[in-house]
């Protein structure tokens, strides 16, 4: 997305990112990724809702600080005010932090690719499991999984915890894991009074003023997996509020997961942003 009078310096699968010299600028679009492929179809509000999500777990997580200043553009630099028609409620003005170059994966269930793992090798990315778990079983304790950041069309690759260590150090690895643990926990308790589910989820995290701070998005149904919670039952795949439905639909394409990617078709957008709405209902009793 091109802005005039401000400095694109990066463009995510789904984010935009901007230089305001003091922090920087995230701009949340419509865009949508499965299999770290862009899809050709946005999905209409998509970037709102994310947003407005992140605001809300970035306000309500309590045990770690995270790098939002405001999601309020009428609080933002007069260059961003500039394309409020544009902007309004995909925003995000955010501390400059240094992202840490890993993706920290937690699982609280069993679910896909997770469930293929333990089905081909009675492990999940390494870690051995009990035999005779089901598919969306609880996972007899939480599991931090983490992976590399690939770049655009690339795949993320899942790596060891002692593989992370190798790469950020062994006490920043030891504290990053705590905290992607403490505030799934959190987040799990949150949507329990809720009557959700959180089956997993992805957090990144950056240094900023050298404090390990939380960053990007956080419990998202573009980064987690969120189940009703009256209609869970173990042992078949779950009814869900998230992107998991969009993957489900290529998975079934016999698609080879490199760009470019099928159209989405117009019964699945409109299915994914009523997904993403009545989650965001859930939590916020907002709609967009």
């Amino acid at each position: 997305m091109a802005l005039a009078g401000l400095k694109l310096i990066n463009q995510g699968k789904v984010r935009d990112l901007y230089d305001l010299e003091d922090s920087l600028l995230i701009v949340t679009t419509d865009r949508i990724s499965v299999f770290d492929v862009i899809l050709p179809n946005p999905v209409p509000n998509k970037g709102k809702v994310l947003t407005s999500l992140s605001e809300y777990w970035f306000n309500t997580i309590k045990c770690i600080e995270n790098h939002l200043i405001t999601a309020d553009i009428n609080e933002m630099p007069e260059s961003v005010r500039a394309h409020k028609s544009e902007l309004e409620g995909r925003v995000m003005q955010v501390k400059k932090a240094k992202p840490l170059p890993v993706e920290c994966i937690v699982r609280g269930y069993l679910t896909g690719s997770g469930f293929k793992d333990y089905t081909n090798t009675g492990e999940v990315c390494g870690i051995p499991l009990p035999a005779g778990l089901k598919d969306s079983d609880k996972l007899p304790e939480v599991l931090f999984t983490p992976s590399t950041k690939a770049e655009i069309g690339e795949h993320d690759e899942n790596i060891s915890f002692e593989q992370m260590k190798e790469l950020i150090g062994v006490e920043l690895a030891e504290k990053v894991k705590q905290k992607s643990i403490e505030i799934f926990s959190e987040g799990m308790k949150i949507a329990a009074e809720k009557g959700i589910i959180i089956a997993d989820t992805k957090f990144e995290f950056g240094m900023y003023n050298d404090e390990l701070i939380l960053i990007d998005e956080v419990l998202t149904p573009d980064s987690s997996r969120f189940w009703p919670a009256d209609s869970y039952e173990p042992g078949r795949v779950q009814d869900s509020f998230d992107k998991q439905y969009v993957r489900d639909h290529y998975s079934g394409l016999g698609w080879n997961k490199k760009a470019p990617a099928p159209e989405l078709p117009e019964t699945v957008i409109e299915k994914t942003q009523d997904k993403y709405n009545t989650l965001l209902n859930i939590f916020t009793g907002k709609t967009i």
